[in-house]
């Protein structure tokens, strides 16, 4: 059985047979991990892209190096939804692994492209089959043996286009892209997809409703995947120390750091780097490293997934008590334990709140949209500094590594905010008479000082033991006391700073939905099919924590309000129950946890099986 059973077979296509489907619908790419396939698959989604239609893709991939089964699906949406669907009505079977499960899981009305020496059992009336020559294609295509493995994926490339009618000067065009000009590899690839043109003109003359056309859905958009986009952010916020692990689904923001710094910070006239990127010999020392370099000054950041913040805890308490700034990014993946690297979720929203031992208690943004993710790489930075604290951004594995569509990234809208920061210059109008831990403004916010600065009172003892306001070591129960009530100050101040959520009030709705990062896109279109079901909604999408008062506003507005989410025991359902204790009834958890991106018949029947009780 295939990874993908978890999934029932559909009842049937919702557009069936007989009437054109222009635009609207999904096709399934199941290979196996480790044969290139990822080349042809982001060809066909970026040429769909390029002419115009909406599309989305999502890579379904086995945690092992290589063999096991994988799947790739491309959503086109003329209307410009976003979310996973549960069926796909076109299947390219090019694993013998999973092909007889791909193809029983197709709806009436479905097509099914396979290599012709794949036998399919169980024949269906009910679906279109195209079995493609593809040994005998390569073969005549004369390549490189050692190369024939990774080009044959252009066979069902040029097939899905010759039926589908995608533009082959968008294929050209995502080949020159791909492979960065390099028209030796692009031409090789061209090649055999224009024979398979050739033999498809020839050879399958079976028409099927689902095509596509070109349309202008996209003006102005780029597609990037939300790790690329966190690092784009990070460089526009001023990181200038990366110290990192490598993790699934992390890495690959690391790698882009590590692409566009030199592009972004050239050298100086010395000739010498203006960043550091160090791989550390594990997460405990990459915090270490970034804790360290905010300490002196530096905009410092690490990425990880839930294993890695595991190990982070002890250092992510010392940050938050001594005050020390720095940003973590999460790409959330599958737990408990190792769990399902390669799979998303939510899981680590209340970990990470409340990483740390003892009243500990963390800043998060959580990003919604590749958008956001660039915007949080940035604001990460100003509200640790700002705040003097380590900031968490919680991505996923579905936002951070597949590739979405998005408007052009804003730069940022104001200076780098670095805080309370003193100066010698400032020190001297003081007079010297300045505590690192005493709140002069009443926001619970203190000041600190630099390395470098050269006034003789400009020093202090940074500690995690207890202090008192001068940092000395104290532990008298008032300096306690007082320390801790302060940082409750402090973290109130933060519910004014964090990014506000986006909030969508209907006239009349009873029913409100909150929901979080990369569900966003399920959540939007299960509000429609709710609509049609009779059933209208308001919806606020959180974007930070700590909860603040927009939340409040909201949940007293709807008589029923559920949390939508990927995990199984409802982490957000269960602060938003703490943020609005005299509404806890009325706050009900939609959650789960399958390993896939959410979707909107989920989202849809959840809450009408909810409503219902």
């Amino acid at each position: 059985m295939g990874i993908l059973d978890v999934m029932d077979r559909p009842e049937a296509a919702e557009k069936g047979p007989g009437r054109d489907i222009v635009n609207d619908f999904s096709i399934e790419i199941a290979t196996v991990n480790g044969s290139g396939s990822q080349t042809a698959n982001g060809l066909l989604a970026r040429a769909l892209f390029k002419m115009g239609i909406p599309v989305t893709s999502k890579n379904l991939f086995p945690s092992n190096i290589s063999g096991l089964p994988t799947w790739y699906t491309i959503r086109l949406s003329k209307d410009g939804y976003v979310a996973r669907r549960d069926t796909s009505e076109i299947s390219v079977a090019f694993n013998p692994a999973t092909a007889q499960d791909d193809y029983a899981r197709l709806p009436a009305g479905g097509v099914c492209f396979h290599p012709d020496d794949l036998k399919l059992l169980n024949p269906r009336d009910d679906v279109t089959t195209f079995a493609l020559p593809a040994k005998e294609l390569m073969k005549q295509a004369n390549i490189d043996p050692k190369l024939r493995d990774h080009v044959a994926n252009m066979v069902y490339v040029g097939a899905v286009a010759h039926v589908l009618g995608i533009e082959v000067d968008e294929l050209q065009s995502g080949l020159v892209h791909h492979f960065r000009g390099k028209m030796k590899a692009v031409e090789m690839n061209m090649n055999v997809v224009r024979m398979v043109l050739d033999w498809a003109k020839e050879n399958i003359t079976e028409v099927i409703p689902y095509r596509v056309e070109r349309m202008s859905g996209n003006e102005g958009l780029l597609m990037i995947d939300g790790n690329t986009a966190g690092a784009l952010g990070s460089i526009f916020g001023g990181v200038t120390v990366g110290a990192w692990y490598p993790i699934t689904p992390s890495t690959s923001l690391f790698d882009a750091l590590g692409d566009y710094l030199p592009k972004l910070r050239p050298p100086g006239e010395d000739g010498k780097q203006k960043f550091a990127v160090v791989q550390a010999e594990d997460e405990l020392a990459a915090i270490g490293m970034v804790l360290g370099a905010g300490w002196a000054g530096a905009r410092a950041m690490t990425s990880t997934s839930g294993p890695g913040i595991s190990l982070m805890t002890e250092f992510a308490g010392y940050g938050y008590f001594a005050e020390i700034p720095g940003v973590i990014w999460d790409i959330q993946r599958v737990g408990p334990s190792t769990g399902l690297p390669t799979r998303t979720s939510q899981g680590d929203v209340l970990s990470t709140y409340y990483l740390g031992h003892g009243d500990t208690r963390h800043i998060c943004l959580l990003p919604g949209t590749v958008g956001e993710c660039f915007e949080f790489g940035w604001r990460a930075f100003d509200l640790a500094d700002r705040l003097q604290t380590p900031v968490f951004v919680l991505s996923d594995l579905d936002l951070g590594m597949n590739v979405w569509m998005t408007e052009p990234f804003v730069y940022p809208d104001k200076p780098m905010d670095r805080g309370k920061v003193l100066s010698e210059e400032d020190l001297a109008k003081l007079g010297g008479m300045w505590a690192r831990y005493e709140d002069v403004d009443g926001d619970g916010i203190t000041y600190r000082t630099l390395p470098g600065n050269k006034h003789p009172a400009a020093a202090y003892f940074n500690r995690g033991t207890g202090h008192n306001t001068r940092a000395a070591y104290s532990e008298r129960p008032d300096d306690w006391e007082q320390n801790l009530e302060r940082l409750e100050k402090k973290h109130e101040t933060a519910r004014t700073l964090v990014p506000k959520p986006v909030v969508d009030i209907r006239e009349g709705a009873e029913v409100g939905i909150i929901a979080y990062g990369s569900t966003d896109g399920a959540i939007q279109e299960a509000r429609d099919l709710l609509r049609e079901s009779g059933l209208e909604t308001s919806y606020i999408r959180l974007r930070a924590l700590p909860l603040e008062t927009t939340l409040t506003d909201f949940i007293n507005k709807h008589k029923r309000v559920y949390v939508v989410e990927l995990n199984m025991q409802g982490q957000m359902c269960s602060l938003a129950r703490l943020h609005v204790p005299e509404r806890a009834t009325d706050i009900r958890s939609v959650a789960c946890l399958d390993g896939l991106p959410m979707t909107a018949k989920w989202v849809k029947d959840g809450i009408l099986e909810e409503e219902q009780k």
